[in-house]
């Protein structure tokens, strides 16, 4: 079995080798010649960043000798969390999980370091470098899973947040498991942690989850304004403070209600939500960020207005509707409910659409660093495509229907997202008699590997929505 020299037996064949003394060595790695030499010789111990000067120095990988690192300065070495934490910290930015987890496997077995390694995970969390931070949460997690802290809580919202991104059916199984941590959190950080909750099942349509949560935000949220602002006029100082003000969660909570209102087809409930927080004349603050989301609150609540009495049946709102979207740069949104309601009630928009037909080519799905917006969005471009090619397939526009549900289902595929997926098969089934040949074999060669992918499931829900 071959013995892998130490740090210091390599550094020293390396400058033997190169015919480099160890004052020139110095000079290329900007370090004291008695600290080359106390590290050659072994009389003095190494941080990580004179290892990286070394490494350097000697033209290799900046991660060369992380693993003999662990060995001969952590695991042999009284353990110093001076010394630990930058090499940690190095081995985020280097993106070297496994010598993250090693080291925090040795660290575990002494209480006082899963702290530390709490407001590192912070730190890189902040940062973002997720995936250490992620470990690192999940080590801390995992170490106090029966002390029922405020901090196990912390680190199951982190990883909460950390895991959601476009895959729909990952992100059920993460906000499942970390519900029951909600409560354990500080006041205001519930306030963002039921908000990001509420937006996750908002994204999946579990209508039912978006309204009891966003009922427990608005609840808490208004408590705790309550409090902010006491019978005698004077406002509380507070030690924490939310991510944004305190009235936009309540006035939140209500636009989500009525959301999922909508959703449901419950419109007057709807519109006594969109009321609610259209009307914000209670909110005593008048800072420029509080005056900005007034503003922002009474611009969604007109447009919802509009949404919900097309989506009552009012067809007689369209024309406001459509001027409104002229104004606006981004329209996909108020076109989706346009194609909505023209399915629902039988409505012939195609003067609408060739309004806006530059727009709809043009059209590609927009990044953003938006927890929900990732979600979101993705979902949003799969259903406009999709309820416009159940527009044209009703109208008998084969080609182009048929094009609009490959797109809508090539996405729906790419998110994993089970009912819309089962949509775009049903939609197809009902006029596959209307596809031509290649279309049919696209189509097939698809579902088949959607089959192939899901094959211990039991199947799709076929029902159209």
């Amino acid at each position: 079995m071959e013995i892998t020299p130490m740090i210091r037996t390599e550094i020293d064949r390396y400058l033997k080798h190169q015919g480099i003394t160890m004052t020139e060595f110095g000079h290329m790695t900007d370090l004291n010649v008695g600290t080359v030499s106390g590290i050659v010789t072994g009389n003095r111990s190494i941080s990580v960043n004179q290892l990286d000067r070394i490494t350097a120095g000697m033209g290799l990988p900046p991660d060369y000798f992380y693993e003999r690192y662990i060995e001969e300065c952590i695991i042999e070495s009284p353990l110093n969390w001076r010394k630990i934490s930058p090499f940690l910290y190095r081995c985020a930015v280097l993106g070297r999980l496994d010598c993250i987890q090693r080291v925090v496997s040795i660290l575990l077995d002494t209480p006082i370091y899963i702290s530390l390694l709490f407001e590192l995970a912070e730190e890189f969390f902040q940062k973002a470098y997720q995936e250490p931070a992620a470990l690192l949460y999940e080590n801390v997690a995992e170490s106090e899973k029966k002390q029922h802290s405020e901090r196990l809580a912390v680190c199951q919202y982190r990883l909460f947040s950390i895991r959601i991104g476009k895959d729909q059916a990952q992100n059920l199984q993460t906000a499942a498991k970390f519900e029951p941590f909600v409560d354990r959190l500080d006041e205001f950080e519930q306030l963002d942690a039921l908000k990001d909750l509420a937006n996750v099942y908002r994204a999946l349509s579990l209508w039912d989850k978006v309204t009891e949560f966003s009922y427990q935000m608005g609840r808490l949220a208004q408590i705790q304004y309550d409090l902010a602002h006491n019978s005698k006029g004077k406002e509380r100082e507070l030690k924490n403070t939310p991510s944004k003000p305190l009235f936009t969660y309540i006035a939140y909570s209500e636009l989500l209600c009525a959301n999922a209102c909508d959703a449901r087809g419950e419109h007057k409930q709807a519109l006594e939500h969109i009321h609610r927080y259209a009307d914000l004349s209670w909110v005593k603050e008048n800072d420029p960020d509080s005056l900005y989301w007034k503003q922002q609150y009474q611009q969604w609540a007109k447009i919802n207005f509009y949404v919900n009495r097309l989506m009552s049946g009012d067809i007689n709102v369209l024309p406001d509707y459509v001027e409104y979207m002229a104004g606006e740069k981004e329209i996909f949104a108020e076109l989706l409910n346009i194609i909505e309601a023209a399915n629902r009630y039988n409505i012939d928009v195609d003067h609408i659409l060739q309004r806006f037909e530059s727009q709809i080519a043009a059209y590609r799905e927009p990044s953003s660093s938006d927890t929900y917006t990732q979600q979101f969005l993705p979902q949003q471009y799969v259903r406009f495509w999709y309820k416009t090619a159940k527009y044209s397939l009703n109208k008998g526009r084969y080609t182009f229907g048929f094009k609009c549900l490959i797109k809508a289902f090539e996405k729906a595929v790419t998110i994993d997202h089970g009912l819309l997926i089962a949509n775009c098969v049903g939609l197809f089934s009902r006029f596959s008699t209307h596809a031509a040949p290649e279309t049919h074999a696209q189509f097939q060669s698809m579902h088949e590997e959607v089959w192939n992918r899901n094959d211990k499931k039991d199947g799709f829900n076929l029902s159209d929505s």
